[in-house]
Parts: structure tokens; sequence; C-alpha cells
């Protein structure tokens, strides 16, 4: 029975669903991802019969999407630990492009008062310098650069224009190019119509998007919200995803949630112990140093 299933399945993936024709070229449902079809007409024709199950699929695809393992955090290319989840923990370097931590900067800038890159060696600028050079990386396509130019762009900073739906089309374009965080901050565009006109559905598209891209801020936003409109059992999910990852937020939030007795003490105390083991791995002595000395960021 399961050869007969599988085969189905194979079959449905090499003809079009419609006519049956087979061969090269048929084109997969944008939706559901499980038929395919041999032209446009074939698809409208086959889209009454195909509906319900499309979305059910898609749904289901999204889901599995929405709480698959996010991809690991990004490292700091110096120590190689991961980067912590604090903004103030890191800093873009607008000269080679990298997100370093703050125990390598600080470290680097203790031992050498020349003010280098810790990274690349090129001198440190003034404001007008990083934004010189930051504007040559988004030239280049760095996704974290238009991040870091659309956030630039949103508030009016370093003497450029205040312009919301130009950051708005920057934070799109740097997710597009694989920068979750920068969904998000579209997400917050469509919540406050900052550049664009406000939108709940695109406020929550671009805020999934955050999280399936590995944004923690992101699903921590979904976590809560899920929990406020009831679907405990989401929001759970959520907060164990972020404290494996060992983000605070989310083992304070299930600490909450394990003493009103909603999660069971055998997953509570499985997360505790992913949430040190992650956490440990972010920790250093030149981080914790740095912890009480942001002069250098």
């Amino acid at each position: 029975a399961v050869n007969i299933m599988c085969g189905s399945i194979v079959h449905m993936m090499l003809t079009c669903a419609a006519c049956g024709k087979d061969g090269n070229g048929l084109k997969t449902c944008a939706g559901c991802k499980s038929v395919k079809y041999c032209s446009a007409d074939c698809q409208k024709e086959h889209r009454p019969r195909h509906k319900k199950e499309c979305k059910q699929r898609a749904a289901a695809l999204h889901q599995e999407a929405l709480f698959k393992q996010p991809p690991p955090r990004e490292e700091c290319p110096i120590c190689c630990l991961p980067l912590p989840f604090k903004n103030k923990e890191a800093k873009f370097q607008a000269c080679c492009g990298k997100l370093l931590c703050a125990g390598c900067i600080c470290a680097v800038h203790a031992t050498d008062e020349r003010s280098l890159c810790p990274f690349c060696r090129a001198p440190e600028t003034g404001p007008s310098g990083f934004l010189k050079r930051l504007l040559k990386r988004v030239e280049a396509d760095d996704p974290i650069a238009m991040f870091n130019l659309g956030n630039t762009t949103l508030h009016g900073m370093m003497s450029v224009p205040k312009d919301a739906k130009k950051a708005a089309g920057l934070f799109l374009r740097s997710g597009d190019l694989g920068y979750a965080p920068a969904y998000l901050n579209l997400a917050n565009c469509y919540k406050t119509g900052e550049g664009v006109e406000k939108d709940i559905k695109k406020e929550i598209h671009y805020t999934e998007l955050a999280c399936i891209g590995g944004d923690i801020l992101a699903r921590i936003k979904l976590g809560e919200d899920a929990w406020n409109i009831g679907k405990k059992q989401d929001a759970i999910k959520h907060f164990m995803i972020g404290a494996r990852m060992g983000h605070d937020n989310s083992l304070s939030a299930l600490k909450v949630i394990f003493s009103h007795g909603d999660l069971p003490k055998s997953d509570f105390e499985m997360v505790l112990r992913a949430h040190k083991e992650a956490s440990d791995e972010m920790k250093s002595e030149q981080r914790t140093a740095a912890a009480s000395n942001t002069i250098y960021l």
C-alpha cells in the first residue's frame, strides 16, 4: 500500500494535474507544491477541484516552516562564537561588511589605540566616513548594510534626510536578500503606517517571514500574540524554540507558563538544559569584560 501511494505521488509530480500530460517544463503549483501543470489554462481549469486541497496543504507547509528549527545563529568571524541577541553587543563594520561582537571589538581596541577595524584593519572614521562606506556596501547588495541604511533613513540620522517610504523599500530588499531582521522592521512599518499604509495582514506576513528566517524578536512577538489570542500550544512552541537558542526572554516566558501548569515538568527541564548550553556557547571572557565597557561601540 505504501509503494502504491508513493507511486501515485510521484506520478502526480511528473504529469499535469489537469490533462495528464507529462514531460519537461511543467510548472509546480505555488501554493501546495504538490501538483504540476503544463499550462496556465490547465491550472485555471483544475483550480475548482484543487482549491480546497491546495489551501490545506499550503497551510500545513506554512506551519511546518514556521516551527522548523531556525538556521544556526551567525558567528562573530573573529572569535567564531554565536553573535549575541542584543544589538548593543554587536556592531556592523561598514568597511568590510562584518558583524563583530563587542567582546572582540573591545579586546582589540584596548590593546591598540589606532582604532582599526578588528577584522579588516581599516581605520575607523566619523559619521560621514561611515555613511560613505555604508552606501558603498549597499551598492554591492549587502543586505545588512541595507538594513542599517534603512534604519538611518527611517529616523533621519547621520545627516540622511528622513524618508520612511525609502526605508521600507530598503527593509524589503534586505529581507529578500536574506537578512531576516529587516522583515521585522518592515512589519513594524506596516503596523505604524511609516512609509506604507497600515496593513495588519502584511504586518503578520513579514513578521512570520522574519521568524522563519531566524529572527528571535519576530518569534517572540508571534509567541506573545499567539498566547494573547488563546493559541497556547503555538505560543509554547515559539518560546521553546527561542529558549533552545539561548534567548533569556523566551525562557522567562516558559517559566511563567510552567508555574501556571501549562508546561510539563519534563519539557521544562529539557529546555532549561538546552538554554544553558546555547547561552554558554555565546559567552566569553572578552564579552563579559565588554558588557561593562561600551565606549568602543
